[in-house]
């Protein structure tokens, strides 16, 4: 898996949920809020963490931004400095930025000034926004604890042509797989018999542990 650099501007709960999720799945996250408290919170999650003004151009600037592969800016409830923030990120030239939105028409805004992609929270959790940013073999992941999740991701290479008995995902990986795609059929009960094949997507609950060792495997 590729090591990208990550700023996330607004350290709210949903800004802090995906840098520290980033920064776990091994990316270099900077982290920037107005807030020093907030700053010091995460300190030990994240690579850097910065009291900052975002809507200053020149605190942006100096911070190096232009040298970041994607920006998150998850300045919600305030509209006008989540505009301002997007907006200036876009100008000092990163590359790639998600940005939350807490309506339908702050979504469209956000868009319109040159966001690539818009999250609403209340649908897209940060930890599965985080985990979809950093592999595309992750379609989705759904939080249902602080240490147990469910993924859903792309059959890894090894397990293609072996049954579910062969591979042994239980003792091998510590996760059970509780459903496998095959083109538009789901089977959700599978057996010990089922076989994976190429293009196969596999739905499997776990470890949030184990499931970063299996991302780690789909993604060699």
């Amino acid at each position: 898996m590729s090591k990208k650099q990550f700023v996330v501007i607004g350290l709210g709960r949903f800004g802090t949920s995906v840098a520290k999720t980033l920064y776990a799945l091994g990316n270099d996250v900077l982290a920037i809020d107005t807030d020093e408290d907030r700053v010091q919170s995460i300190s030990d999650g994240v690579t850097h963490s910065v009291q900052a003004e975002a809507t200053d151009e020149n605190s942006l600037r100096s911070l190096g931004i232009r040298n970041f592969d994607v920006a998150v800016v998850t300045i919600g409830s305030d509209i006008q400095a989540s505009v301002m923030v997007t907006l200036l990120v876009k100008e000092l030239g990163v590359k790639y930025i998600i940005a939350k939105a807490n309506s339908e028409l702050h979504a469209k805004v956000l868009y319109k000034i040159g966001a690539d992609r818009v999250v609403l929270p209340e649908r897209d959790m940060g930890v599965r926004v985080a985990h979809n940013l950093v592999s595309s073999s992750i379609l989705d992941y759904i939080e249902l604890s602080p240490d147990y999740s469910i993924a859903e991701v792309v059959s890894p290479r090894e397990w293609h042509g072996k049954t579910l008995q062969n591979i042994n995902v239980r003792a091998n990986y510590g996760i059970n797989v509780v459903a496998i795609k095959k083109n538009n059929d789901i089977n959700v009960s599978p057996s010990a018999e089922d076989v994976i094949e190429i293009g196969d997507i596999v739905v499997a609950i776990g470890g949030s542990e184990e499931l970063s060792k299996l991302e780690n495997l789909i993604s060699k």
